[in-house]
């Protein structure tokens, strides 16, 4: 008879083939009228003669690898140690697989007694498929048994010293779970016991061996090596080391004349630079150095259309995209997975500058609802200045109802967490940047945690402001695109914004001056139709800030942007919009462009006139700056008849200490003094001078141009020394609160020289033309009337110091450059 045995089938199946055939299988006995029993006993494996140690690293060594700095070094000091950890943190791309390639390579060279381990930790399926190549690598007995435990095996061998030295190099173990969820089974073959291990407790802290680890997690690094010590961080190359590889990467293609720029433009990422070097010598001779850079300046599109692409890479792993844009959205979607609000968070900073992006605008879940403004006609709430008093106001009562309106009506937090997230479904437009579903503070604070700890946002020292790679913000802002949410997070962007710019005057300079890069940064958004009208504000206030700076160029393009929306949305004739056009003119006159100004400003005060009569303060100021342009041109007699009017109207209306009037007086001391009536001039001056002081202070602009027209009376009038001793005085002043660069500081050193040459201190005076002609060419333009009248009194200091051939190359060039002014 036949009779089974307890041992597996199959087993037994294998063994009796093999004696008896396979038509004959079994136990054969003659006649038995009792039980019979029988064992079957398996030879066991046959002992396997254990290997040499040798390196698993699955990619070439790369023949273009730049060695930055000392992170080898870093490296090797830490595998040294015994049982030595060490992990190389960074965002995706910047080249720490690179690293780990290269180190591995120079040990299974330099030390062949020491075995190297590749494991991708990407996924589980990956850990357990990298063990089980380190088992068959090292022949462990009983790793091919039906249940055997091969990260226990290999936790084992990796444990006995008397195995001599080894590396495993955990590459792209970039998520927790795979380490750390007990939950989750580590594949089908794995027993109940094992399931509930975390894969972590299979990585020994043997003294023969080390383990190196790549991944964008910082919180995983530290899990897996146990100190911040053990903790390399890596980020982009130094431009020195980014120059070094795109030379290696394109060889003759490479052009030294934009290599800089292109590399600056990549934002020193290794894997971009590397990429783009794919994309030129794939499209050559069609494509260069200097063409890929020309494309990747001209839109946001085409970044992106140049940044996807995906050339080939035979050191990076074969699941990975050798895109850019592609690498760093695998870690969008993944936090997106674990913790929305912190995809919401990164998801709005991406629209900001990519430096100093403050803490208080994005965890102020009220700053929000104060950006809506006053629409249609309450926009017009504004005087022609953009002082916006009414506006201020109106935006006070609304937040004070919007705070009240939240406490009655408070409802629960979002969760900050979703299970399972449908591929980036935002159809419910909660979030962190709502306002009414924000979460607590602590919350916020565990969502910049996240995305500290994934490399994707850095702070300052303080702590207080956050910063991004730029090329990281323009793949969010792709991915957000592709969710079908781009337009959602740019209006939260554009309404904090909105509500956090002050407008322009001297008091709110230091934030201004803090928040004035994000400003331009949404000049080049295209807003929608409900928040346009909110981004003619930001653009509106932002051209303000920039005016009052000198800074004309952004100053007129904000200010024409923000007037033609207004034009647009609320009419021409809108108070609002009056306000830019007003401001709009102003910046004309800085740029010299005077009948331009004239035409605005007679446009501004003929509808104010209009709109509100003839001694309302909008009128007055446009009457003001119209006979501003006047007295620029040389039209002494109309520029005196405005402001005569516009003072004595603002003394009765506004009293006479008023900032309007103050700065009517000083305009109309500045036309006496352009008459040559030094004594009225005088007068008015001193007046405004000492009640500037008093109402303003000292060190205010208001104060130190009334002081700087003051000293030009007096040297008009060869009171030299007077003139000197309260230019210095502005001249100093100017240079700490304004800047050495600002139009008015620069006004004054002018004055300043000029005392000089009248007195015949032609050294001093030569000094101090030269470094007023040099910021008027770069900050004002060559042919601006500021910077030729410079060039010229500069001329006159040469020619008066017997420098002839100077002097006259200087007038010459002030000749030509004037006719083309006016011609």
């Amino acid at each position: 008879m036949i009779v089974s045995t307890t041992d597996s089938i199959a087993a037994m199946s294998q063994i009796l083939s093999a004696s008896f055939g396979p038509k004959n299988q079994g136990f054969q006995v003659g006649q038995n009228y009792g039980s019979i029993n029988t064992e079957f006993h398996l030879s066991p494996e046959r002992p396997e003669t254990p290997p040499q140690p040798f390196a698993t690293i699955p990619f070439s060594r790369d023949p273009d690898f730049v060695d930055r700095g000392d992170i080898l070094d870093q490296i090797d000091k830490r595998c040294s140690e015994p049982a030595g950890r060490v992990a190389l943190v960074g965002l995706g791309g910047v080249g720490k697989s690179q690293l780990a390639i290269e180190y591995a390579h120079r040990i299974a060279v330099g030390q062949p007694d020491i075995w190297v381990f590749w494991v991708h930790a990407g996924t589980q399926a990956r850990v357990e498929e990298g063990f089980r190549t380190i088992a068959d690598a090292v022949k462990l007995a009983g790793r091919n048994q039906p249940k055997a435990d091969i990260p226990q095996l290999v936790y084992s061998w990796l444990s006995n010293e008397r195995n001599g030295k080894w590396i495993v190099v955990l590459d792209s173990a970039d998520d927790r779970d795979v380490f750390y969820n007990a939950d989750h089974a580590h594949g089908v073959t794995s027993s109940d016991a094992r399931d509930r291990r975390p894969f972590a407790t299979y990585l020994p802290q043997s003294r023969n061996g080390s383990i190196i680890v790549t991944t964008r997690n910082k919180d995983l690094a530290f899990r897996l090596t146990g100190r911040h010590q053990n903790m390399i961080d890596v980020g982009p190359m130094a431009q020195a080391d980014a120059l070094t590889l795109l030379e290696k990467k394109l060889g003759s293609l490479a052009n030294p004349d934009v290599a800089a720029d292109l590399v600056e433009a990549l934002d020193l990422v290794p894997l971009a630079i590397s990429q783009a070097a794919a994309y030129i010598q794939a499209r050559a001779p069609r494509s260069s150095a200097e063409k890929y850079l020309a494309e990747f300046r001209e839109n946001e599109c085409r970044r992106v259309g140049l940044l996807g692409y995906s050339g080939g890479d035979l050191r990076r792993d074969g699941w990975a995209s050798n895109a850019i844009l592609t690498t760093w959205q695998i870690s969008f979607d993944y936090i997106r997975s674990k913790r929305r609000t912190a995809a919401d968070l990164l998801s709005l900073m991406s629209f900001f500058d990519r430096q100093g992006i403050p803490e208080w605008i994005l965890g102020n879940p009220e700053i929000a609802s104060d950006a809506m403004g006053p629409r249609g006609e309450d926009a017009g709430k504004l005087d022609d200045s953009g002082s916006a008093l009414l506006w201020r106001y109106w935006s006070r009562v609304r937040r004070l109802f919007h705070r009240l309106h939240n406490r009655l009506s408070r409802h629960p937090a979002h969760p900050t967490t979703v299970d399972e997230p449908d591929d980036h479904n935002w159809n419910d437009n909660s979030s962190i940047i709502d306002g009414e579903t924000n979460g607590t503070r602590g919350e916020f604070e565990d969502d910049v945690a996240m995305l500290r700890d994934y490399c994707l946002i850095t702070t300052n020292e303080v702590g207080d402001e956050f910063e991004m790679h730029g090329l990281v913000q323009l793949s969010m802002r792709k991915w957000l695109e592709t969710c079908g949410q781009q337009e959602t997070f740019k209006q939260q962007f554009i309404e904090r914004m909105a509500a956090s710019f002050p407008t322009g005057e001297y008091e709110n300079w230091v934030k201004c001056s803090n928040l004035f890069a994000h400003v331009q940064v949404a000049l080049g958004y295209k807003p929608s139709k409900e928040t346009c009208e909110i981004w003619a504000t930001l653009l509106h206030n932002g051209g303000w800030y920039a005016w009052s700076q000198g800074r004309y160029e952004v100053a007129e393009q904000m200010l024409g942007k923000a007037r033609n929306v207004r034009k647009k949305k609320l009419g021409a004739e809108n108070l609002a919009t009056l306000a830019s056009i007003s401001l709009f003119a102003l910046v004309q006159i800085g740029r010299g462009r005077w009948k331009e100004a004239e035409k605005l400003f007679v446009q501004v005060m003929e509808t104010s006139k209009a709109k509100l009569g003839t001694d309302h303060p909008s009128t007055l100021t446009s009457m003001a700056n119209l006979a501003s342009t006047y007295r620029s041109q040389g039209r002494w007699k109309e520029a005196e008849k405005l402001e005569v009017q516009v003072m004595e109207t603002s003394k009765a209306k506004l009293r006479t200490d008023h900032p309007s009037t103050l700065t009517t007086m000083a305009n109309l001391a500045s036309t006496f003094g352009n008459q040559g009536r030094w004594e009225e001039a005088e007068k008015l001056e001193v007046q405004v001078v000492e009640t500037s002081k008093a109402k303003l202070g000292t060190d205010h602009p208001d104060t130190l141009r009334s002081m700087n027209n003051l000293a030009s009376t007096f040297g008009n009038q060869g009171r030299w020394d007077e003139a000197e001793k309260l230019f210095v005085q502005v001249v100093e002043t100017s240079k700490t609160k304004l800047g050495t660069d600002h139009p008015s500081t620069l006004t004054s050193m002018a004055g300043l020289a000029s005392t000089f040459w009248n007195q015949g201190r032609w050294e001093e005076a030569e000094k101090l033309f030269v470094q007023v002609m040099e910021t008027s060419k770069a900050k004002l333009g060559t042919d601006h009337p500021s910077t030729l009248r410079s060039m010229n009194n500069l001329a006159s200091t040469y020619r008066n110091q017997g420098r002839w051939d100077e002097a006259e190359e200087l007038f010459v060039q002030v000749n030509v450059d004037t006719q083309m002014l006016w011609h």
